[in-house]
């Protein structure tokens, strides 16, 4: 007989059991603004392995460690003045920086190298589990490993439930799309290794120095310094094509075995197998809605899922990285 984890409301009660449960080396499915999480305590060796298996994720692809407040920091790295002036601006928020690590954070959780990725979330729910469990949460996507991240607690039930005990359900996701990434390992060249909501651009204000970019994806099977630097990640079973336009000729043309997934509402007459992020094409709506959709589409039978790349900065820039890579063969 299959049991499946039991969907908990943010009452006390449950905050509490869900805390003892993850003090116990336990594993949660937690909600957070970017995407759902599989929470596990993150100074313990076992429960970040823990994770790693129930993902079936490569112990090459480091865990986000989470935790409550900026005076937590301390704990788990070691920050340097310009990684203190982003957690000002932008913690608690959708922003992961990458530091030189304490030695309270296994090897396990950063694929045995020196740094951690570390963000205090703005999910409040999460950030009281956080308090309550007594100890920083490594919390990837709670979806097996390079599959569509889930943006609802009922995502992480349809994947991991038979995996796990325990959900805790905090509604939709937000955002929509995981954090932005930063790697201030040297203070002097930041690089921006992951886009999100946290846009380049913000970053640049607030540390007045150029934002460089990562010049290619990571290999597979080398330790990743933080996680989404792989070239194929976030992909449905169903393949991906990614077209800088979508015209009506090509949706005409195509059979019925051809979905169609516009970043804004088409003009025009109704087009057969067509759906769309945004009416208006608003990013930030887009963004939350972006992994339901494909999710959706994967599970219709289609034969191919051919999507519109954003144009622009900041959220189009995150939808985009998130596309190319579900597209990535």
């Amino acid at each position: 007989m299959a049991f499946f984890a039991k969907i908990h409301r943010g009452t006390p009660a449950s905050l509490a059991i869900l805390a003892r449960h993850l003090r116990g080396g336990g594993l949660v499915g937690v909600p957070t603004e970017t995407v759902y999480g599989l929470a596990g305590d993150a100074t313990s060796e076992a429960a970040c392995l823990s994770i790693f298996a129930t993902k079936g994720r490569p112990l090459t692809d480091p865990l986000i460690v989470h935790i409550a407040s900026t005076r937590d920091l301390p704990r788990v790295a070691h920050a340097n003045p310009a990684a203190l002036k982003l957690a000002r601006a932008f913690w608690p928020g959708p922003l992961t920086i990458i530091l030189p690590k304490t030695d309270a954070i296994p090897g396990a959780a950063t694929a045995n190298l020196p740094s951690v990725a570390v963000r205090v979330p703005s999910n409040r729910l999460f950030r009281r589990l956080i308090r309550l469990a007594g100890v920083p949460l490594a919390a990837p996507s709670a979806n097996p490993f390079g599959y569509v991240s889930p943006t609802t607690a009922a995502h992480v039930m349809d994947h991991l439930g038979s995996k796990i005990s325990h959900i805790l359900d905090g509604g939709p996701s937000v955002i929509g799309v995981e954090s932005t990434i930063v790697d201030l390992r040297d203070p002097g060249r930041p690089v921006l290794l992951r886009p999100g909501a946290v846009t380049r651009s913000q970053l640049q204000k607030v540390l007045g120095v150029e934002i460089l970019s990562k010049r290619k994806p990571s290999a597979a099977g080398k330790a990743q310094v933080a996680p989404g630097q792989l070239k194929r990640h976030y992909s449905p079973r169903t393949p991906v094509v990614l077209h800088s336009r979508i015209t009506r000729s090509m949706v005409l043309k195509a059979g019925p075995e051809d979905a169609w997934l516009y970043i804004t509402k088409p003009r025009g007459a109704p087009l057969p197998n067509v759906s769309w992020l945004d009416a208006k094409g608003d990013m930030k709506r887009a963004s939350r809605r972006l992994f339901a959709a494909l999710r959706e589409l994967d599970e219709n039978g289609y034969r191919r899922i051919h999507v519109e790349r954003p144009k622009g900065a900041g959220l189009a820039e995150a939808i985009a990285d998130r596309l190319a890579r579900a597209s990535s063969r």
